[in-house]
C-alpha cells in the first residue's frame, strides 16, 4: 500500500487523516479508497488493449454495496457465487448479462433465480447441476448460455485452502469429463455452450501455473472445436496475488499480457479479479485496550479481533501494519496485536515493533480483500462499520456498525 504517509505525525491514507476517522466512526473500522479501487481496475482494462474481454469482479472479495456501484458504473461485469451476491449486483442496478454466476452446489431456487435474471453465464460444475439447468431453463422458456469450469490439475503455488486447481480439490471436472458435459450441453435446446472457465486458486504470485491452466484449457476449446462445438470465451478467472509482505506477484499488465499470448485471437478473454482490484484498497482501524506479558510473549489487546479479521487466524495470513500516531522514531519492545476473543487463534499480527499506547489507533494494511466479508458475530460482536474515502468528499459510512439489537433481532421465541 503506497498511499500512506505520516503528516504532523499522523498517518494519513490518500490524504485523509486516519486518526480522525477512528475518533469520527469509532473502532474497529474498515477505511476504503475509491482512488485505489478505481486505479487498479484501470489497470485491468489498459493491459487488454485491443483484445476482446469482459472483466468480472469477483464479488466474494469484497460485496459492499457502494464498492459494487463504484465497479459498475467502470463498466465492470461480476463474478457472483450465490444467490445473494446476485441479489446486490440486482440492488445497484447491475446487469445479468455480464454477470457469471460460479460455484459447487447451485441450489435449484439459485438456478431459477439466475435464469429469470438473464444471466450472462453459468458455470457448469457437474453432470447434475446441467440437468437441473436444463430442466428449469427449458420449463422457463429461456436460454440458458454455459461454460464448464476444467480442473487442470495445476498446482498454484498458493496456500492449500485458496488453492482450487489440482485433483484433490472439489472445484471443476476433469478434461474427459468436460468433454461429455460439452456433448450433452450442445445437444440441449435450451443450453447454449459459450465458454469453457478454469480457476486454480488466489492469491497466485506465479505466471507459470497460470499460463498452463490457460493452455489446458485452450488445448480442450480448440479441440471441442474441431468437433464442431465452437466456443467464444476462454474465461481464465482470477486469483491474482497482491503483496502483503514479501510477496512479489507479477503486475496487472505482466499477468495479463501472459495470458493473451496463450490465448489465441478469436476468443473474448474473461477474467474475475477481485484481492487485486480491492485488496490493497483497505485499512482496518482498530484501537489498543491494553498490554500484558507473560514470560514468553507480550500482547496489545485491540478492539479487533478474528471475527474482524478472519484471514491471520484461517490462512496464517501477515499483514503490515502501522501505528496511526508516529510517537518517536525508538523501536519499541516486540509485540503480538491481539484481539478480546477466547481463542488462542484470535491474533491480528505478530512480532510488531513499533511504539504504540493504551488508547492509541493502530492501521492494519491490505484488508480489502477478504476482511469484512469473511466477519463474522462470533462471541456476539458486532460487525465493524466500513467508511469511504474520496478525493474532494469528507470521509462517509457505507455500512453502519452493528447493533446488538440487530444481532438478536432474527432470534425468535426465545422467551417462550
Amino acid at each position: 500500500m503506497t498511499s500512506l504517509r505520516y503528516k504532523d505525525q499522523r498517518l494519513h491514507y490518500r490524504d485523509f487523516c486516519l486518526t480522525s476517522i477512528a475518533e469520527e466512526f469509532g473502532t474497529p473500522c474498515y477505511v476504503y479508497s475509491r482512488a485505489s479501487i478505481e486505479e487498479k481496475f484501470l489497470e485491468y482494462k489498459r493491459a487488454f488493449g485491443d483484445r476482446e474481454y469482459l472483466i468480472c469482479y469477483a464479488v466474494k472479495a469484497n460485496s459492499n454495496l457502494s464498492i459494487l456501484k463504484i465497479l459498475q458504473e467502470m463498466g465492470s461485469g461480476f463474478d457472483i457465487v450465490s444467490g445473494g451476491e446476485l441479489e446486490r449486483i440486482k440492488l445497484i442496478g447491475g446487469s445479468g448479462s455480464n454477470t457469471v454466476f460460479s460455484g459447487v452446489g447451485k441450489t435449484i431456487d439459485e438456478i431459477k433465480n439466475a435464469i429469470a435474471s438473464k444471466i450472462g453465464c453459468v458455470i457448469v460444475e457437474t453432470r447434475d447441476e446441467l440437468d437441473l439447468i436444463s430442466r428449469e431453463a427449458e420449463r422457463m422458456g429461456i436460454v440458458v448460455p454455459v461454460s464448464v469450469r476444467v480442473n487442470p490439475n495445476v498446482d498454484p503455488k498458493t496456500h492449500p485452502y485458496i488453492s482450487t486447481g489440482l485433483k484433490e480439490n472439489k472445484f471443476g471436472v476433469p478434461v474427459d469429463e468436460a468433454m461429455n458435459l460439452y456433448r450433452l450441453a450442445s445437444s440441449e435446446r435450451y443450453v447454449n455452450p459459450v465458454g469453457i472457465a478454469c480457476h486454480i486458486g488466489s492469491q497466485l504470485t506465479e505466471l507459470t501455473p497460470v499460463v498452463e491452466a490457460v493452455d489446458n484449457v485452450v488445448g480442450v476449446a480448440e479441440e471441442l472445436k474441431r468437433m464442431g462445438i465452437v466456443l467464444n470465451d476462454i474465461d481464465v478467472g482470477g486469483g491474482l496475488g497482491i503483496r502483503y509482505k514479501s510477496e512479489t506477484p507479477p503486475s496487472i499488465r505482466e499477468w495479463l499480457a501472459a495470458i493473451k499470448t496463450s490465448v489465441p485471437e478469436g476468443y473474448r478473454i474473461k477474467v474475475e479479479p477481485g484481492r487485486s482490484i480491492v485488496g490493497s484498497a483497505g485499512v482496518l482501524l482498530t484501537r489498543v485496550r491494553c498490554f500484558k506479558s507473560n514470560s514468553r510473549r507480550s500482547f496489545a489487546v485491540a478492539d479487533a479481533a478474528m471475527n474482524d479479521l478472519l484471514r491471520p487466524a484461517l490462512y496464517g495470513a501477515d499483514h503490515k501494519t502501522l501505528p496511526c500516531s508516529w510517537q518517536d522514531q525508538a523501536r519499541g519492545e516486540t509485540f503480538d496485536l491481539v484481539g478480546p476473543i477466547c481463542e488462542t487463534s484470535d491474533w491480528l499480527v505478530k512480532d510488531q515493533t513499533f511504539v504504540v499506547r493504551t488508547g492509541d489507533v493502530v492501521a492494519i494494511l491490505d484488508v480489502g480483500a477478504y476482511g469484512f466479508g469473511m466477519a463474522s458475530n462470533y462471541n456476539s460482536r458486532p460487525r465493524a462499520a466500513e467508511v469511504l474515502v474520496e478525493t474532494g468528499r469528507s470521509p462517509r459510512l457505507i455500512r453502519s456498525r452493528e447493533s446488538f439489537a440487530q444481532l438478536v433481532d432474527l432470534e425468535i421465541g426465545y422467551l417462550n
